[in-house]
Parts: structure tokens; sequence; C-alpha cells
């Protein structure tokens, strides 16, 4: 990575600065002379709340991705601030502040759809008189309430890119862990111990790998060393919270090269073990050609502005293991293929709920996208033109396509008549169904209720 983040080279030149590897911090002062951050680029609803918490006497930084993103050239997605002002402060001051979390107590400043996070500069929780902490005996931090300055704030920071302060007093930014170099150098780096700080939140994991794939960054030897081995601590993360990962792990326009991070590190399994326990060392199953489809569609579609529902996501990753677990039910207790795949739906979805916490709207679309899946081999009569006019119908056929890239043969042949059938004219497609009643029928035919025969015998004359 070369990329000019500055006017001039008077910020790489700080000789009393420690290795932030080691946990040490110390602050460079980058004026707004030496770097390329303009509030031209920061939203103006976070440029409200950075004055008003700094016209009432509080310091208020635009902190983390903001600032990285910036350094960039690149569109950040949030602006989060930190500041000096307490949650209870904050509110007092927006009548549009909602505080949230138990965990970490945030305040959300809303502005219609956009909201400023604002958080309280975090303190040390070894610290013996700031009691609002509490940790799991793997390390984890259960509550982290614990207050303190923007120096202990910025060693509580996970990356050294991310403990970069862009301060709205005089518009420098305070550089505490020589973030700016390793933003250069392209090195996603831990501050502090690794191992250390992976107990505290395991989470910071796949946060390296997502950060490395975002940013096209590689990840320090020494921040990546403890990863594999410490992958297990994933069990310990709430499912909600590992849902909200999983979104901006795969769903960010990197998520192949996403994939092919948490494979390397072993933490995939943490998310989808559904999914894992059908990888092979070869990669080339059903399951992970899936994969690897669905994740390069998704790629392009964010790439072209285009919308993505999370749900098909999540139908496609877990097709394969649903007709798995059907072909099992199917033989255990004698069920019809649509009774099978019905009842293994079930069993798959909340296997993989307890992992992610997977919201019952998207669960819903999951079943209708799966579903359709059968409904689509049966196109005679009115039932084709009538598929057409669902609302799931585009999605159902997507997954139709990419199953057609997995399985060839007849799935690729169905897959191939719906897209002519789309694009056709209203004759063709008439056309179309009427040559499918010419076929001979390839499946068992539904009987008909049992109707009562009309008496051919003459009625006896009265």
């Amino acid at each position: 990575m070369c990329r000019k983040l500055f006017t001039n080279t008077k910020s790489d030149q700080s000789s009393s600065a420690k290795n932030s590897s080691n946990g040490d911090v110390n602050l460079n002062i980058i004026t707004r002379q030496e770097h390329t951050i303009s509030r031209a680029h920061i939203s103006d609803n976070a440029l409200k709340v950075l004055y008003r918490l700094h016209n009432h006497g509080y310091d208020a930084f635009l902190v983390g991705g903001g600032v990285r993103d910036l350094l960039l050239d690149k569109e950040p997605k949030d602006f989060d601030i930190a500041t000096n002002a307490t949650p209870e402060q904050i509110k007092q001051l927006f009548r549009n502040c909602r505080l949230i979390g138990r965990r970490f107590r945030l305040a959300h400043i809303m502005f219609g759809r956009e909201i400023i996070e604002v958080a309280t500069f975090r303190g040390h929780h070894q610290e013996p008189e700031k009691n609002q902490s509490a940790q799991s005996k793997e390390g984890m931090l259960l509550r982290d309430n614990v207050y303190g300055t923007v120096e202990e704030d910025a060693e509580r920071r996970d990356f050294t890119i991310n403990a970069m302060y862009y301060n709205i007093a005089d518009f420098s930014i305070h550089d505490y862990a020589n973030g700016v170099k390793d933003l250069k150098a392209g090195v996603i780096r831990m501050i502090g111990d690794p191992e250390t700080r992976y107990r505290e939140d395991p989470v910071r994991m796949i946060r390296a790998i997502r950060f490395a794939a975002k940013l096209d960054m590689k990840i320090e030897p020494n921040t990546a060393a403890p990863i594999k081995e410490l992958a297990h601590l994933m069990t310990g993360v709430p499912a909600a919270r590992l849902f909200e990962e999983s979104l901006k792990l795969l769903q960010s326009g990197q998520g192949w090269a996403t994939y092919q991070l948490l494979r390397e590190f072993d933490l995939f399994s943490s998310l989808f073990p559904t999914v894992a326990q059908y990888f092979t060392p070869e990669q080339n199953s059903d399951v992970e050609q899936m994969v690897e489809i669905a994740l390069k569609s998704t790629d392009k579609r964010i790439n072209e502005a285009k919308r993505i529902n999370p749900a098909f996501m999540f139908a496609a990753f877990l097709w394969y293991p649903l007709q798995k677990r059907a072909q099992e039910l199917a033989v255990e207790r004698k069920l019809s293929q649509y009774d099978a795949i019905m009842m293994a739906s079930n069993d798959i979805l909340d296997d993989q709920v307890r992992h992610l916490a997977i919201p019952r709207r998207h669960s819903a679309t999951v079943r209708d996208i799966w579903q359709l899946q059968l409904r689509l081999t049966r196109r005679t009569g009115k039932r084709a033109f009538q598929l057409l006019e669902l609302n799931k119908f585009r999605a159902g056929f997507d997954m139709l396509e990419m199953r057609g890239k997995v399985e060839q043969g007849q799935t690729e042949a169905l897959a191939l008549w719906w897209q002519e059938f789309q694009d056709a004219p209203s004759v063709h497609r008439q056309n179309m169904v009427q040559a499918l009643g010419t076929q001979k029928p390839t499946g068992r035919r539904r009987k008909r209720p049992n109707a009562k025969k009309k008496s051919t015998k003459p009625k006896a004359q009265e």
C-alpha cells in the first residue's frame, strides 16, 4: 500500500514513539497542515455532535474507522465519536439521544436514519477502585462501564489503525499507537498482548480478519499467532452479536476474501458449524462450491451498488446441509420429499440459530427460498405464470441458477428454462408451457380424491 496520507513527512518522525505491539502508547500529534482530512468529508450530523460537545467544555474526537477511512480517501460508513462526557451528560445535551448497551454503555444520537455513536473514554478494568467491570474465567469482559482518559481509551482500542483521534478543537490527529505508520505499511497490529486482548473479547479475532480483507492488509505475525489456538473462545460470544458480525464479515463487498481468511484461521466453523462439517481438503464439495458462488455473487452486487438480502446468503450456505438432512429423514421416517424438506428445515435453522441468532424475518425468507426450489419444478398449467408473480421469485430463481452451476444436468436445464421464460414475450411463454404438456411425466401423479360415481342404471319409475 502506497498512499499519500499527509502533506509532508514530519508526522513519521516520532523518535519517542514506543512499540505499540507491547501495549505502550505515546502521543504523536499531527497538525492540520500535515494531514489530508477535511471537514467537508465528515458528516454534517457528526460535526454538530462534535461542536456541541466541544462548546460545552467536553473533549470531542472523531475516532476509529472514520479517521482511518478518511486518511485512506474512503467514505466512512459510520462516524463514531469519543468524549470525556458521561452517557448521562451526553443525554442532557441532546434531546435526540438514546442510551443503549449493558456491556458497553453508549449514546446514540439520532438524526433521522443516521445514527452518530458517542462513547465515553474507557479506562482500565483492572483498577480496583473502578469496579463496574466484570470478567469471565477465560478473561472475557462481561461488563465494561469503566471510564478514563483519552490515553487510557487509546490503550483499550483493539488495533493501532483504530487508535487515531481527530480533535475538533484544532483539527489535529492524535495518533497514540503508531497507527499512521501501520496504515501506510498495510499492517493490522493489535495494541497490547494479542492473546490477552483476544481473551478479553474473542470477536477481535474476526475483526482482525475483517479489516485485513476489507483494507487489503496483512495481519502482523504476533497478532495472527494466537488466533487458531483461541478460536474455540468464539463459542462464548452471544449468538446475537455473532449474527451482526457475520453481516459485517460477509456482506461488505469482500465476502469471498474474508471467507478464505476465516477458513485459514479456523474461525468459519464458529459462525457456521453446520456448513463447516461438509468441508473437504480439496474444497470442492457441493457445499463449498455453493458458498463460493454465493459470496462472489454477493460481492459483485455490493460493488455494483445493488440491494442484497442477508437471508439469501443463509439460504445458499445451508441448502446442501438441508438436502442431506432431508435425505436422512426421508429414509428414517419414510417421508415424502416435501415433508422431509420441511422437517429438515426446522432442524437446520434451529441448529444455525444457536450459533448466529438469525432474526425471524430472515429465517422466514430462508424457508420461502427453499420452498421455491421445490415449486419451480412444477411449471404446467398456470403454475409458471403464478410463480413469476411471487415477491420471492427472483431470490428463488437466483438460487436455482447457482444450484445449476453446482449440480448441472437437470437443475441447470431447469434454470435455463426459467431464464428464457422470464425474458420471453407472452405468446412464447404460452408455447413453452404447452410444450411441457407433451413431455412424458417424470414423477408420480398425485391421486385425486375418490369421486362418487354416477349410477348408469335408469331410475325406477314412480
